[in-house]
């Protein structure tokens, strides 16, 4: 007993381990509930359960800043690197944990929205029909959970020990949203995409899909052995978390450059990907409707990278977490109904739930 107190009290990245594993333990159970209730058989996901399923994991990253106020209004403030809330105590505190939380969950939630323009499209090429789609994304979160605890781990380690880091990471931001801005809304030849060509040269993968099978055991077509085949399925999975990484390259030092905290870090990061997932159906029927988006999402980037070094000018080196909130929703906002606005009149075409039904 004395063991697992010790355990269960120990700190992991300034918080207590009983901390991170009743967060854990909550993803565990969301993530059965939409499994094992919700999407207990495969089906086609229309826009309208989507959207409902959305707005019900949207509650609940907004409803979880009610946790991060909990937990820093009487925390002692000696167990976070962050050096604004090592500045203040009390509920001054958790006003601060709560402002960086959700400003790091709306620019999570933005930056994955990217990975929907990208994945719905390989779910075209590839033809994936609509309702194995989502047998694709759930298990594509399972692996997004580990990976992003492993990055932000790593990135956490870094900025604790060498706080230079965070200035390479705004650099590499501002350069990141200056090179997406001038892209704009090119849409890429998934047939030409270099992910999908190094997958498909490294595995067998069947013409056709089977069921929803991620691996299928087929005769050999030299040797007549029985053998096993990768599925269509599988390589949009497999595609899904090399996608998800590369996109961690930008999301990390992006939700870094907000807050040093881990668990802030963490926990904005897993809600914002776990209601896309749900939000995914309605999105991709509605592409073409967001197209302007990704300019908004390239001056977020180079405002997050910026605040930075416009940080060294305010008290206590930190640009003001609530500014930072305001400019960051004024901006995807402003993306959001800019793009609506622009493409009112545009007759667009789903191409994701376009897929044929098998």
């Amino acid at each position: 007993m004395d063991l697992l107190q010790g355990i269960l009290f120990t700190e992991t990245l300034g918080k207590a381990n009983w901390i991170w594993l009743a967060f854990i333990l909550a993803v565990v159970a969301l993530l059965a509930f939409d499994l094992g209730v919700v999407n207990r058989k495969d089906h086609e996901i229309g826009v309208r359960e989507s959207l409902k399923l959305s707005a019900f994991y949207i509650a609940i990253g907004v409803g979880f800043a009610w946790i991060i106020w909990q937990l820093y209004n009487n925390a002692s403030p000696t167990a976070s690197i962050d050096p604004q809330l090592l500045a203040v105590t009390g509920e001054e505190r958790a006003w601060t944990a709560v402002q960086l939380y959700l400003t790091g969950f709306a620019v999570e939630k933005t930056l994955a929205m990217d990975n929907v323009f990208v994945i719905s499209m390989v779910f075209a090429y590839l033809a994936i029909p609509r309702k194995y789609q989502h047998r694709v994304l759930f298990w594509g979160i399972i692996g997004v959970i580990v990976l992003r605890a492993i990055v932000i781990g790593l990135g956490a380690a870094l900025v604790s020990e060498f706080s230079w880091v965070l200035y390479i990471f705004a650099v590499f931001l501002i350069i990141t949203g200056v090179l997406m801005f001038r892209k704009g809304d090119h849409e890429p030849d998934m047939s030409q995409n270099k992910i999908l060509l190094w997958l498909k040269k490294r595995m067998n993968v069947t013409p056709t899909l089977h069921g929803n099978k991620f691996r299928v055991k087929l005769p050999d077509p030299n040797t007549g052995k029985m053998r096993w085949f990768a599925t269509p399925l599988l390589l949009a999975l497999m595609f899904v978390e090399i996608v998800d990484l590369v996109f961690a390259i930008d999301s990390v030092p992006a939700i870094f450059a907000i807050t040093s905290d881990a668990y802030i870090v963490y926990t904005s990061n897993i809600f914002a990907i776990l209601g896309l997932r749900a939000l995914f159906f309605a999105l991709a029927a509605m592409v073409e409707r967001f197209k302007y988006l990704k300019y908004a999402l390239a001056m977020t980037l180079v405002f997050i990278g910026s605040k930075i070094f416009l940080g060294d000018l305010f008290p206590g080196g930190k640009f003001p977490a609530e500014w930072s909130l305001s400019i960051t929703l004024a901006l995807i906002t402003g993306g959001v109904v800019y793009s609506l606005w622009k493409t009112r009149h545009d007759d667009f075409k789903p191409k994701t739930l376009n897929a044929p039904a098998e």
